[in-house]
């Protein structure tokens, strides 16, 4: 049996050569959203640093919905929630609020660090609105969606309930880190013996009765496919309601496309998941 080359199966961009043109296109779409949005809450600070913001899309004026997150990826150390305002389409056309969180990015800070930053992000929403909420994300926001699901809410603050994050929608996640400390990239990720098991949510607690789907692109690395199944077993195991879904034909880009279609199935999963909550 061959060793693994860990390098090729986590080189998302060198394995899909369009991506430039799939940036772009995120770029554009998510600039003319943002600019028509009628009801959209840009740059809220839920953090002291510039980028620890948050960008929510209400679906009517009243902002009377119930909200779902989706946190965005680029490894822990690249891209930015204004890339992918237009996902919020989908979710919007079905009556429910997408909020978009940013964080820091590595080196700058730790994988741990954003991870803490993302509980403040789900934090401020619950302590502004009053509703716990979904969590969904892409790659290593996908990574960041299972470490909110399985968050220790009250020991991180007594006026938080414990299920503040009961339900999520990974998209091609990442929850083993052990590979990428073999991988270049983590000369900025920083990733060792010491750490790995407390940013590797795969091996962590987590309670029974949440719900947690992995969503992943049929045509992904055979190490992205392993990380979705793996974790669905696991912590069906634990007593979380799990599915593992592979999109036919989907890399790793064009796996969160359908976000933006009402219509879709990822989408239709999204709001099952924001309105179980109610």
């Amino acid at each position: 049996m061959s060793a693994i080359d860990y390098e090729a199966e986590y080189d998302n961009r060198g394995r899909v050569p369009e991506h430039p043109e799939i940036f772009a296109r995120w770029a554009r779409d998510a600039a003319a959203f943002r600019a028509a949005h009628p009801h959209a809450e840009l740059g809220l600070a839920y953090g002291k640093s510039p980028c620890e913001t948050i960008d929510l899309f209400w679906p009517a004026v009243d902002r009377d919905a119930p909200i779902a997150l989706f946190i965005h990826g680029g490894y822990w150390r690249a891209l930015d929630p204004t890339q992918f305002g237009h996902l919020a389409a989908g979710a919007n056309a079905n009556g429910v609020a997408l909020a978009l969180p940013g964080y820091n990015l590595c080196p700058a800070v730790s994988i741990e660090q954003i991870v803490d930053e993302m509980r403040n992000a789900a934090a401020f929403l619950y302590r502004r609105h009053k509703r716990r909420l979904m969590a969904s994300g892409h790659s290593a926001g996908g990574h960041l969606t299972a470490c909110l699901l399985a968050t220790d809410w009250k020991k991180l603050a007594a006026d938080l309930p414990a299920d503040l994050v009961p339900t999520g929608l990974s998209i091609s996640g990442l929850f083993d880190l052990a590979p990428l400390m073999q991988n270049s990239m983590n000369k900025d990720l920083k990733i060792n013996p010491g750490n790995v098991a407390r940013i590797s949510p795969l091996g962590w607690d987590v309670s029974a009765g949440r719900t947690f789907d992995a969503w992943v692109g049929g045509a992904e690395s055979s190490e992205f496919l392993r990380q979705s199944r793996e974790i669905a077993e696991a912590w069906g195991r634990k007593g979380v309601a799990t599915r593992c879904v592979e999109a036919p034909g989907a890399n790793h880009f064009t796996v969160i496309d359908p976000l933006a279609d009402p219509k879709s199935a990822i989408t239709a999963r999204l709001v099952e998941l924001t309105e179980a909550l109610a």
